[in-house]
């Protein structure tokens, strides 16, 4: 669920940093060198007033830059490190050479998010849509956001707070199958 905007997140880091919109440009340099994208002050200067927020290239060289996570930086409640794999990772023995950049950047990215699969899967269904699609998506996340059954619980965390009753004698078979109850989900639908 995202907390903060782009611009917010870039502030924070440049403050935390000392960097100036200046600075943030000379760190991206190299990267933009690297991968052939051009970013300039207008595009710092547009992205910490929420101007504009950055593409995913962008976004991409920032974070290398910032050594931040590109999530963390789009304001989304993660942890701010960056979880980069090592370059070996991107060159498995079906990869010993690549005929172009192209298909290296695409080994690499495939990479990067093949610790999840699920995520990955999701990520390049919603880059084939277009904005309104995009849109839909992210209302019907939200939508399963405000579900409980729809969010990453940590069972082990839970408290069960039933209190016995006290008009009868409570046995431990009583206990024991009102227990099964609570812990059974197919009761709760």
């Amino acid at each position: 669920m995202k907390k903060e905007s782009t611009a917010t997140r870039l502030k924070k880091i440049m403050e935390t940093k000392g960097l100036r919109q200046v600075d943030v440009l000379k760190l991206t340099a190299p990267y933009c060198e690297q991968y052939g994208i051009k970013m300039n002050k207008s595009d710092i200067s547009q992205y910490c007033s929420g101007k504009n927020e950055p593409n995913q290239e962008k976004l991409f060289v920032l974070g290398k830059a910032l050594n931040v996570s590109e999530s963390w930086l789009m304001g989304f409640d993660v942890p701010m490190g960056r979880n980069d794999y090592e370059f070996k990772d991107a060159i498995g023995p079906d990869n010993l050479s690549f005929n172009n950049v192209e298909e290296f950047k695409k080994a690499y990215d495939q990479s990067v998010l093949r610790k999840n699969r699920l995520e990955y899967r999701l990520l390049e269904n919603m880059r084939k849509l277009n904005n309104n699609g995009k849109k839909s998506l992210l209302n019907y996340s939200e939508i399963l956001l405000g579900n409980p059954n729809f969010i990453e619980s940590n069972n082990h965390l839970s408290v069960l707070a039933a209190h016995e009753r006290t008009d009868i004698k409570v046995t431990d078979e009583m206990r024991k199958h009102d227990k099964d109850i609570m812990m059974d989900d197919s009761e709760w639908e």
